[in-house]
């Protein structure tokens, strides 16, 4: 969830390097999901170096008490990517006391019919939770993604909504150093989402999604994050942007199911970056708009064998402190 100080469409840094070349450690492997341009969740780190305080990190989050949940790797199958199109309705929405200026941004909102939000049968926020609300305009190539969305008689109200131009490479600073989104790292949330036809297909290609408690957060962030929240956990836990990496050596086979497999295998290659606070850690898309079902294929507790010390921490650059300065 977010929770501190973020309206306009534009803005966000010019774009950075491509980054390390074909072969060397950090290689970008594509694009996508949902961007036409590489990004940081595409890079292979693989054999990408170690952060010098690694081990310093790993530490931290044991000394905290570990993952939430009780210390399990569990997953989190709430997420749904709607769809829209020229045809869809766009509803201008009311900002909520979750709505932060200038980090957020004020722009009308398509919503399918049928749709809804995380963790949600439609559009209304009945449980108090994120209440994400995560919409791809494939007509335009507008990624739309809200906090804290909730469409009650008729009006739609809302948190801080990110509006993506998936067709843009973003540089380092994504849509603006020191400001969030509708993570509190200030990172988009659908391509680091995990899918079912992913995970039936064998391969996620991708970075992935995770989450801490808030008592387990170090202060900063580090790239590519943009954005922290108050730290709650030691000075050595992890920032915000953290990356973590499944060990090389990790054995892979001995997980319960082959959908299990196929997600430690990605998270060797291509990593989990910590994107906001909450106890579930990984967050995979549901499968209502999925051609294969997670019945079967992948339980919320096939990972849980995977403790802290599995995880390595990659280099990730210097940690920046916590601002209320988002510059667009």
């Amino acid at each position: 969830m977010l929770g501190l100080a973020l309206a306009g469409c534009s803005g966000g840094a010019a774009p950075g390097p491509a980054g390390p070349g074909p072969g060397e450690p950090g290689e970008l492997t594509g694009s996508g999901p949902y961007f036409a341009e590489p990004m940081f969740w595409n890079r292979d780190v693989s054999r990408a170096a170690l952060a010098p305080d690694s081990a310093s990190i790993i530490a931290g989050l044991r000394a905290t008490g570990g993952w939430g949940a009780g210390d399990r790797l569990r997953i989190d199958f709430s997420f749904d990517v709607l769809g829209a199109d020229a045809a869809t309705p766009r509803h201008d929405f009311t900002p909520t006391a979750d709505f932060f200026a200038p980090d957020c941004d004020l722009a009308p909102v398509p919503l399918p019919f049928g749709g809804n939000l995380e963790g949600e049968a439609g559009y209304v926020c009945t449980g108090g939770g994120d209440c994400h609300l995560l919409v791809l305009d494939e007509h335009t190539g507008v990624l739309y993604e809200m906090w804290r969305a909730d469409l009650a008689g008729g009006q739609l109200r809302g948190g801080c909504l990110a509006v993506w131009d998936t067709a843009r490479a973003y540089g380092g600073e994504l849509r603006g150093d020191h400001c969030a989104s509708a993570d509190a790292a200030g990172l988009p949330i659908a391509p680091l989402l995990f899918t079912a036809d992913e995970v039936a297909a064998g391969e996620i290609d991708h970075a992935i999604r995770f989450v801490l408690p808030g008592d387990r957060m170090g202060p900063g962030y580090v790239r590519p994050a943009t954005h922290a929240l108050d730290a709650a956990g030691p000075a050595n836990a992890p920032p915000f942007g953290v990356h973590l990496r499944l060990r090389a050596d990790y054995p892979v086979d001995a997980l319960p199911s082959a959908g299990a497999q196929t997600v430690a295998r990605a998270l060797q290659r291509y990593g989990m970056y910590h994107a906001d606070r909450g106890e579930v850690a990984l967050t995979a898309a549901s499968d209502r708009r999925a051609a294969a079902s997670w019945s079967g294929l992948l339980g919320e507790r096939d990972l849980e064998a995977l403790d802290v010390e599995d995880f390595e921490v990659v280099d990730h650059g210097p940690r920046l402190p916590l601002a209320f300065s988002c510059a667009r």
